[in-house]
């Protein structure tokens, strides 16, 4: 096979990559590889314990793309084994762990959804239960004494619930050993993960050393923020873009997210785009070319041009949906205040719902109103807008 110089792929790799360790070693990869015209293996572990794959996940896909593209072999390794005791990566607290069957329900799914990114040449997957099933009591003896629980406790999540009296179990200090064993089996090259990965994927080196192994590079890439523009895209968190999500919804989280977060995303989902957006002057016609190009990537470019066209349609011309279920509420004796905080299934807070009213950016019936104490008369049903994308239908009684 042809692979191009080790050099310009270096360069390629490197592109919207937060850090590789070490580096140096990644270029002798590339060289070796290069001379003996053998492809790498690239490692990128994903535990299932969720049956959705999101576009956090998408940044390591499309790295993993990268990499096949440039020749060299994916492993894509499913840790059906390793997500019964779940990634404590990050957690201020034991996570809750997953039961056979909801592993084997969401491991299913993935498989589909990576070949949403990846091609299927040069891809191997595997599931890391094949060889942990057959673990035995002195292999796991054997291979937890080659860390030591001092170095565990210097993980920054480890340390925080240690210093503040929260329990960690032996089964979560067991974790990152067994993913570094998985490097060891695997014999991969390169193991990619976000930033939070850092210490798992390290110890992956040391493990693969200790076995008279050549240690693997990491590729470290950056984290993407959920939809609330802080915490890390997780489905635990529901702020999330599934792979998996209907055109309709992925355009629609799209544009409830803050431009500030627009931005964010165009640089690390759509980094070679960026000129093209910068031309864009209007935020919400970039907003909306980033929630089509997204569909786009998962779905097809009549369903984006489609997706588009029903948000606008309910949204940005105001037409009000005529899919909603019609609630009841019997008015009498209740100030406008209570009658939307019951229309609205107690989604907001009072707090909320008095700012949205006194902004006016509540509507009836296609019409502001503004009024805390005073309950409007308008014919029934009410059409009930809040803000710019919650709509609610209710029979006055």
């Amino acid at each position: 096979m042809e692979f191009l110089s080790p050099k310009k792929q270096f360069e390629i790799i490197l592109e919207n990559v937060t850090d590789v360790v070490p580096e140096s070693e990644l270029l002798s990869k590339l060289n070796s590889s290069f001379e003996k015209k053998v492809p790498l293996k690239i490692k990128a572990g994903f535990d299932p314990t969720s049956s959705d794959l999101h576009l956090g996940h998408s940044l390591l896909l499309k790295k993993l793309k990268v990499f096949q593209d440039l020749g060299h072999e994916i492993l894509f390794l499913i840790g059906d084994f390793t997500a019964m005791i779940g990634d404590p990566t990050g957690r201020d607290k034991t996570r809750k762990p997953l039961s056979v069957e909801e592993i084997e329900v969401n491991a299913a799914t993935y498989k589909d959804q990576m070949f949403k990114v990846l091609s299927k040449e040069n891809v191997k997957i595997y599931y890391n239960s094949k060889w942990f099933n057959d673990f035995d009591l002195k292999d796991l003896i054997k291979l937890s004494s080659l860390e030591n629980v001092a170095r565990l406790l210097e993980r920054d999540d480890f340390k925080k619930r240690y210093k503040g009296g929260e329990p960690i179990t032996v089964t979560e200090f067991l974790y990152p050993i067994l993913q570094a064993y998985d490097s060891v089996v695997l014999g991969s090259d390169i193991e990619l993960g976000g930033t939070d990965q850092r210490f798992n994927i390290l110890l992956g080196r040391q493990i693969q050393k200790a076995f008279d192994l050549s240690e693997q590079v990491g590729v470290f890439l950056p984290i993407l923020e959920g939809l609330d523009g802080k915490k890390k895209m997780s489905k635990s968190l529901a702020n999330y873009v599934g792979l998996n999500d209907s055109y309709d919804e992925i355009f629609g989280k799209i544009m409830s997210i803050s431009d500030e977060l627009m931005e964010r995303y165009i640089e690390l989902l759509f980094t070679k785009d960026i000129e093209d957006f910068n031309k864009i002057e209007s935020p919400l016609e970039k907003k909306k070319v980033l929630a089509e190009k997204i569909v786009l990537e998962y779905h097809s470019s009549e369903l984006s041009k489609m997706a588009r066209n029903n948000f606008e349609n309910k949204f940005s011309k105001k037409d009000f949906p005529s899919d909603l279920d019609e609630i009841e509420i019997r008015i009498e004796g209740k100030k406008f205040l209570d009658i939307i905080e019951q229309a609205s299934g107690m989604a907001f807070s009072r707090s909320e719902l008095k700012r949205l009213i006194k902004d006016g950016a509540v509507e009836i019936n296609g019409q502001k109103f503004n009024s805390l104490e005073i309950t409007p008369s308008f014919k029934s049903p009410w059409e009930i807008k809040l803000g710019k994308r919650n709509f609610y239908k209710v029979k006055i009684l």
